[in-house]
This record gives structure tokens, C-alpha cells and sequence, in this order.
């Protein structure tokens, strides 16, 4: 068995204080040059690990961030999972990501289990808030940010994009260039901060162009592309097919786009196809997708910074940063034609 090597192995493979090692791992700078040489040289030799758990209790901290993820197989998460992992990197926080399969039960249980291994903050990323949430962020005595989502009532600090203008400018392409059968494939309608949101864009954009609702053009997909293939073959076998379609997300709108493809039909000949997200494939897809693009790595960042903030108290008043909104972007592609 491997022998587990102390710090007061260390201290004496270098002939100094105990303390003064504790100083050295810490990052103190009051140690002299010469004397943190010669202990990073004895923790080398030895092979020292500091104990991190030793440590956290003794300060009260853990330099560990929780971060709870509602589908790691998305590439739209991957990439705020980025932008949050630079800015705890930046200022030395470690990372626990959990992955929580969009349910509720698993992700209040996730909350949980990171709360009790005493991370100093938490992230919760990209799905329905809901009171029994909101309830487990109240009890918790870090600081809670929502990433990439937000709760109706504003109570939790949260970073993410206005859904709803990024519906209704989405749609509005769709608008511009004559479109008036535009159908759309929206994500869970039980989900205010965000597929709700995209419908209420969806409808505003109609409704001041003066199109009316045509409920028979608006179908629920789960966000991912199967569902965007399915929904799609709904819609070509209706007597009046739309000629757009506005989905949710990127991968339903690909799921769309293969679905026309597989009917004999082009795009954006025969229908124009505009989303959200501006994940990788929106632009690996033939025709290139034209979407809304959101700043994920970005919101990423942003919502890491703001707890940090919370967590080392830098900010007097957190209301002034609680609800950030990031600027989102049409990107103009392949998919979306003249009618």
C-alpha cells in the first residue's frame, strides 16, 4: 500500500516550519523566494497532495463550484459548460458538473448532493425552475446563480438572452422576406423562461404583422432532432402546408430541414427553415441554418463572474447584477428564401 505523505513530511524534507509549508500551498506571499523554492522541491520528491477536504474544513472553504447541466449530449450546454470552466479555471475554482436528464426529481437530488459536499457556489443551468427549486436555493447557504435560464419571478440571480425577442426577430426574418404560413415547432410550453417565451415571440411577431394563429401550425417537440423530423411530417401532411418554419432550437430545425429533404422538397425553395441556438451543425447542415445565435460560451462566462462575485462578496448590492440579459444575433444563412 502506498504510504500517504503529510505535510509534516514535507515540512521536515525541508527543514522548515510546518506553517511554513501550510504557506507555501496556500499561496501566501509572505514566503521568501528561496524557501518556496525548497519546499515545491521537497513536495516534488515526495510526491505531496494537499488535503483538499483538510483544508476546506479549516477555511470554511472548498474552492469547488457545483454545476448542475440538463443534458450533457447537448452541444448547446457543452458550450456554456466551456465558458463557466475558463472563468472558475481564472479564479482557481474547481468544477462539479452533474448531469440531470431534464427531471425534476433528479436535479432537486443533484442540488442537493452538491450542497452537502459544501460547494461554495452553485450554477444551475438551462432547465425549469420551478417552486420546489426555487425552494432548495433558498435553503442554501452559497450563493445560486441560473444559468442559461431564469424563474418567473426574478427571485434567483440569473445570466441568459431575452427568448422571447429572440423568437419574434427570428421570426420577423421569416416575415420580411413574405412568409405568411409560418408554422412552428416549439419546445415545453410548461418552461416560462424559455419555450414559452419562444412561443410568445412566435405569436407577437404574427400578430403585429397582422397574420393570424393558425393552431394547426403550431406543434410541441422536446428539443431534440427526432422530434423536429416528426413534427415536420405533421406539417406536410396538412391540406395547407406552411411555407416556413420557425423551430425552438437548432436540432428540431435540422430534424426539420432532413424531413423536407426526405419528401423531395428544398430548402428554402419550397420552405424556409429559421431557428435558435447557432449550435456547430447550424452550420455544418446543407443548406447552412439560418438562426438566432445565442452567446453560449458567454453566458457561460458571464454567469461564473457573477458568482464569484456572490461568493467572495465583491459586489455591496447583488440586486444590481441579479438578472442579467446578454445581446443575442441573427445569423443570415442558407435556409430561409423570398416567398
Amino acid at each position: 500500500m502506498a504510504v500517504t505523505v503529510t505535510i509534516y513530511d514535507v515540512a521536515r524534507e525541508a527543514g522548515v516550519s510546518m506553517a511554513t509549508v501550510s504557506r507555501v500551498v496556500n499561496n501566501n506571499p509572505n514566503v521568501k523566494p528561496q524557501t518556496r523554492k525548497k519546499v515545491f522541491e521537497a513536495i516534488e520528491r515526495l510526491g505531496y497532495r494537499p488535503n483538499a477536504v483538510a483544508r476546506g474544513l479549516a477555511s470554511k472553504k472548498t474552492t469547488t463550484v457545483g454545476v448542475v447541466i440538463p443534458d450533457i449530449s447537448n452541444p448547446i450546454f457543452s458550450e456554456v459548460a466551456r465558458g463557466i470552466e475558463d472563468i472558475a479555471n481564472m479564479y482557481h475554482y474547481n468544477i462539479i458538473l452533474c448531469n440531470a436528464d431534464k427531471k425534476k426529481e433528479k436535479e432537486i437530488r443533484v442540488i442537493n448532493t452538491l450542497l452537502e459536499k459544501q460547494v461554495d457556489g452553485l450554477l444551475f443551468m438551462g432547465g425549469v425552475v420551478t417552486e420546489d427549486h426555487i425552494q432548495a436555493f433558498k435553503t442554501s447557504s452559497v450563493p445560486v446563480v441560473l444559468c442559461a435560464t431564469a424563474d418567473e419571478k426574478h427571485i434567483i440571480p440569473s445570466v441568459d438572452i431575452d427568448h422571447e425577442k429572440a423568437a419574434y426577430d427570428s421570426v420577423n426574418v421569416l416575415i420580411q422576406n413574405g412568409h405568411r404560413n409560418i408554422a412552428m415547432i416549439s419546445g415545453t410550453l410548461q418552461d416560462p423562461a424559455n419555450g414559452f417565451a419562444r412561443y410568445q415571440g412566435y405569436r407577437r411577431a404574427l400578430e403585429e404583422a397582422g397574420i393570424p394563429l393558425n393552431e394547426d401550425y403550431v406543434r410541441v417537440g422536446n428539443y431534440r432532432y427526432e422530434s423536429g423530423l416528426e413534427v415536420t411530417k405533421y406539417f406536410l401532411s396538412l391540406d395547407e402546408r406552411p411555407t416556413a418554419i420557425f423551430a425552438a432550437n437548432d436540432e428540431m430545425a435540422i430534424g426539420a430541414i432532413h424531413t423536407l429533404q426526405d419528401s423531395g422538397l428544398k430548402v428554402p425553395d419550397d420552405m424556409s427553415v429559421i431557428s435558435v441556438d447557432n449550435i456547430r451543425m447550424a452550420s455544418m447542415v446543407r443548406p447552412e441554418l439560418t438562426t438566432v445565435a445565442q452567446p453560449m460560451y458567454d453566458i457561460g462566462a458571464v454567469a461564473m463572474r457573477l458568482l464569484t462575485k456572490l461568493m467572495n462578496k465583491e459586489t455591496k448590492d447583488a440586486s444590481e447584477l441579479s438578472q442579467v440579459v446578454l445581446p443575442h444575433e441573427v445569423i443570415h444563412r442558407n435556409s430561409v428564401a423570398q416567398r
